[in-house]
């Protein structure tokens, strides 16, 4: 026997990335009626804006040579011990939280829990992150996270100017202490501008009260030069002003300082990093906002609360604004529609860990070393100008340049102000070791001479009393009972049980791409070259990440078509607002900062319409023919009748029904002709990549969803990432950042650090240079085909809504489920029996009320398609039985779906089907059955009785006894 050996090259990553094998692509390709791939293209995407070219990217790599690449990139990296605070601190991450949750695929590959039912675990997590948050801050509610720190108090500017009533209701003035940190201030600029809000940076000494014009103020605390002021006169005035205030806090000080809450504060914001998330070079980390009961239904993104499922157990379940984007469009509260879930959950589990005594001991340990560091300083002669001081110093040095230099020679960063000081800011990770070595930084530059020993006797906490924390925190037990790491350990694993995610099965969400995320594009993200970097330190310190950026955004610039990309929003609707602040910048620059209006066509995302009214739009909506395309004519006669006034057209392409429209280049033409500027959602991305591209249909800027098509994984609700990309035109305005634009602030930030999420970019950068073009192309290919195999696989089943002219679908599809209410069924009932199957709904009443939007991705191998194809096949059947009189229309599998294994185990079965149909419905679920660990959720009673912090432990005792009674069974 002769065997053909191979010594050049390896299995390609492609082969690993997409699903079906070839002998699948025939079969399939036979079932949709296709002669080949290449056909189904052609008979999908429109030959007018097709490529003429392959993409031009490296070739692909291996994993492996992928690897030994991005070490080579990071070790151009160089971790210095950072002393530069500024709402970034080192910090360690607990291992136990690191392997089980941060590189743990059970956890960060799972979607937003909007099926509650299968999501108990993140959502348990969440409540605990919620709890940490009011606890800490002093406030009656808090959400579920936000992206930043700068953006949280953004939202925070934006709710107070929504809440102006009375005698403040045409005030427009919001006040910023001046020793805020920089990133905050840029970042609010950017969103008060639009809103025509009249912002007023100062001193403190310099705040009016009395200003009628003024309905808001921001302090933070410690502020920005490390300083702690007691604000509960001032809080206390402003109230009496009719004047709403916010407290920037920092989450490990509010362990030992009064809460803000306690001061009065209307609003707390912050960031939640330095408990166990890594800076990143500037993130993910879950942002925090806090505030009182009375503005529940005005906190900007998610609220986690408490209800009952149907047998009256405890549920957790997403409250009150779910989906506020898509119910409410242009009159949402704001344009947040994600979360840092997976950061949140580290940083609530980070509290869990430590428990109360464990976080006071690390803030107490943190404050201990400044007041070495401090005593020290002063030895040397140096002045401390902070009265008060949690971790950070602001020093007098008139010899600035010599200690920069001796300072980064020992591979130290400190803050460098222009008034001749210093800043130095220590942290978890700091020990005295490293307090000595700073001081010998200082001692070179004096003639002064310290002990050590000496000055960390003796060390007591002498703040003012109105400054010491009295009041309790995290006293709730689950704060309280994880301290042995096998208990830690077992409750990690125990909440991560409760959910599915990618692990499981395929989650079909249209416009959501729940697509692999590969483990060797996850591998870097915790390296220390990538997590430990401070997002202002030295340039020279970052050339390994300038590297990958650089790389990054020609890659994207390739796959875009466009001339230049900003990687610094932090998730798709922030990439949103970039955009549009984009074409504004555009035409204010060419004298027409007059044109405002937006049209957006009414399939649109729901964030389309929040972001253009952020960014000072009027919302136009256009039209969509009964094919479920944009209304050319609608279009036409409203650019026409708006042309004077016309900035934009917010486009979704492919559109959120599923289909390239044949028009879209005329569509463009339309809006550029009268004015505007095509603005293009890439949240459909996945369908163009290598076979066509924003430029080439006509758009001037479109944001890419990382988090979707670039394969960053979506954390159960985040992180994500929405960088923009730009025709040449609007280069000139992408969005800048203080920390590397010092000399210009007209450069307006977007997000906090200067390339948003920088840590997790290795994910999508490891997936382009893994795939090639070649393969990114392949990858569009096979999601266009998987998702037209389920349509014909379906077909005679349910109705499909849209198709394109040849009655191909793109990468997702919608179908009709309007017709079974006829029988009594609801869409959400479809969507709840799949549970009971293994599978996450695909995703429910959008862009139509009843319908089910399907994307299955092009990871998805052909058996795990026709898996789910069965599913759905098996339900239309169970639906039939109803719609035939052989099922009891509201006793049925679907209406009592999903059931729990304490449903199916228990002794008095009262149903009128049988245990196996309700759980075993097919034979592949037997072997590999997912137990949703809750009944139906009852949505109505969360929202009547909301709760959004820890259960009383009474609840997690019943639960507890229903849970063992079942396991004995």
């Amino acid at each position: 026997m002769s065997m053909k050996l191979n010594v050049q090259s390896y299995l390609p990553f492609e082969r690993r990335h997409i699903g079906p094998r070839p002998s699948d692509i025939s079969e399939m390709l036979h079932v949709i009626e296709a002669n080949s791939l290449d056909s189904l293209i052609d008979e999908t995407v429109p030959p007018a804006i097709r490529l003429k070219k392959p993409l031009n990217l490296p070739a692909a790599q291996t994993e492996t040579e992928f690897l030994v690449h991005l070490q080579e990139i990071a070790r151009q990296n160089q971790v210095a011990k950072s002393y530069l605070g500024q709402g970034y601190y080192g910090c360690h991450t607990p291992t136990i939280i690191q392997r089980n949750i941060l590189e743990n695929p059970g956890w960060y590959t799972a979607y937003t829990p909007y099926q509650a039912e299968i999501a108990q675990g993140r959502l348990e997590a969440l409540i605990n992150f919620q709890t940490m948050v009011m606890d800490l801050s002093g406030m009656d509610m808090a959400n579920a996270s936000l992206l930043d720190e700068a953006t949280a108090a953004a939202e925070a500017m934006s709710m107070f100017y929504g809440l102006r009533k009375g005698d403040k209701k045409q005030s427009n003035t919001f006040f910023v202490d001046k020793n805020t940190f920089p990133q905050t201030l840029n970042v609010i600029r950017t969103r008060a501008e639009p809103l025509d809000i009249t912002l007023r940076i100062d001193t403190l000494e310099n705040l009016d009260l009395t200003d009628p014009d003024l309905f808001g103020v921001l302090l933070q605390y410690p502020d920005a030069n490390g300083a702690i002021h007691n604000h509960r006169d001032l809080i206390q005035s402003a109230h009496e002003a009719e004047v709403k205030v916010a407290v920037a806090a920092d989450l490990l000080a509010l362990t030992l300082l009064t809460a803000p809450g306690e001061m009065g504060a209307d609003c707390v914001v912050g960031t939640s990093q330095r408990f166990g998330v890594p800076m990143g070079f500037g993130g993910p980390h879950a942002g925090y906002f806090a505030t009182r009961e009375e503005y529940k239904r005005q906190i900007p993104g998610r609220i986690i609360g408490a209800s009952v499922d149907t047998k009256g157990n405890p549920a957790f379940r997403m409250a009150l604004q779910t989906r506020e984007q898509h119910i409410k469009r242009d009159r949402a509260t704001s344009n947040i529609c994600t979360a840092q879930v997976l950061l949140a959950v580290m940083a609530g589990m980070y509290a869990v860990y430590h428990g109360p005594k464990g976080l006071k001991n690390i803030a107490q340990r943190t404050h201990g070393l400044t007041k070495v560091l401090a005593k020290g300083l002063n030895s040397l002669g140096f002045e401390q100008q902070n009265d008060n001081y949690f971790d950070t110093l602001k020093v007098v040095v008139a010899e600035q340049d010599a200690l920069r230099t001796l300072a980064e020679e020992r591979n130290m960063n400190f803050r460098y102000f222009r008034d001749a000081t210093v800043g130095i800011s220590l942290d978890e990770t700091t020990t005295l070791a490293d307090v000595e070595a700073v001081l010998s930084v200082f001692q070179a530059i004096s003639k002064g001479d310290i002990d050590l020993d000496q000055l960390a006797n003796d060390l007591t906490l002498d703040w003012p009393e109105t400054l010491v924390r009295e009041s309790d925190y995290l006293t709730h037990p689950v704060f309280n009972t994880h301290l042995a790491e096998h208990e830690m350990l077992r409750y990690i694993k125990q909440l991560e049980n409760k959910d599915l995610s990618l692990v499981h099965s395929m989650i079909p969400l249209g416009s959501c791409t729940m697509k692999l995320n590969a483990t060797t594009e996850m591998v870097p993200v915790t390296w220390p070259e990538f997590g430990q970097l401070h997002p202002f330190a030295p340039a020279n310190q970052t050339k390994g990440y300038q590297q990958l950026l650089e790389n990054l955004e020609n890659w994207l610039c390739e796959i875009t078509g466009f001339a230049a990309v900003s990687l610094q929003p932090n998730s798709g609707a922030q990439g949103e607002f970039a955009g549009l602040m984009v074409i504004r910048a555009h035409h204010r620059q060419r004298g027409e900062g007059h044109r405002n209006v937006a049209l957006i066509p009414t399939s649109a995302h729901g964030t389309n319409f929040a972001s253009a009214v952020m960014a000072g739009m009027q919302v136009v909506l256009v039209q969509c023919d009964e094919r479920g395309n944009i209304d050319v004519e609608d279009l036409q006669a409203k650019a026409e009748k708006h042309r004077d006034q016309l900035s934009s057209l917010m486009v979704t392409y492919p559109s959120t029904h599923g289909v390239f429209e044949e028009d879209i280049r005329e569509i463009c033409s339309i809006v550029h002709q009268h004015g505007g500027q095509v603005y293009m959602d890439g949240a459909n991305m996945n369908a163009q990549v290598g076979l066509t591209s924003p430029a080439n249909i006509g758009a001037d800027v479109c944001h890419l969803n990382l988090h979707k098509t670039f394969c960053i994984p979506h954390g159960g609700g985040g992180p994500g990432m929405g960088p923009i990309g730009v025709a040449p035109h609007l280069v000139d305005y992408l969005p800048g950042n203080p920390a590397v634009h010092s000399d210009d602030e007209t450069l307006d930030a977007i997000s906090a650090a200067p390339y948003g999420s920088a840590s997790i970019l290795p994910i999508s950068y490891g997936y382009i240079a893994m795939m090639g073009g070649d393969g990114l192309a392949q990858a569009t290919k096979m999601a266009i085909l998987n998702t037209n195999y389920i349509k014909a696989r379906l077909n005679g089943q349910y109705s499909v809504l849209y198709t394109g002219k040849q009655g191909r679908s793109a990468h997702e599809m919608i179908i009709d489920c309007r017709d079974f209410k006829k029988a009594g069924i609801e869409v959400s009932d479809i969507a709840k029996r799949l549970m009971d199957y293994g599978f996450h709904a695909p995703t429910v009443s959008f862009p139509v009320a009843g319908t089910m939007m399907i994307e299955p991705t092009e990871s998805e191998s052909k058996p795990e398609l026709d898996r789910f194809c069965d599913a759905m096949i098996q339900i239309r059947e169970e639906i039939r039985e109803v719609e035939q009189g052989e099922a009891d229309a509201q006793n049925n599998v679907l209406k009592n779906a999903p059931h729990t294994l304490a449903v199916a185990t228990t002794d008095a079965w009262e149903y009128p089907y049988s245990r196996d149909k309700a759980v075993y419905p097919l034979a592949f679920v037997r072997e590999k059955k997912f137990w949703p660990s809750v009944s139906r959720i009852d949505d109505a009673y969360g929202d009547r009785n909301l709760m959004c912090s820890c259960l009383p432990m009474e609840a997690y005792e019943a639960a507890e006894a229903e849970e063992s009674a079942v396991n004995a069974v």
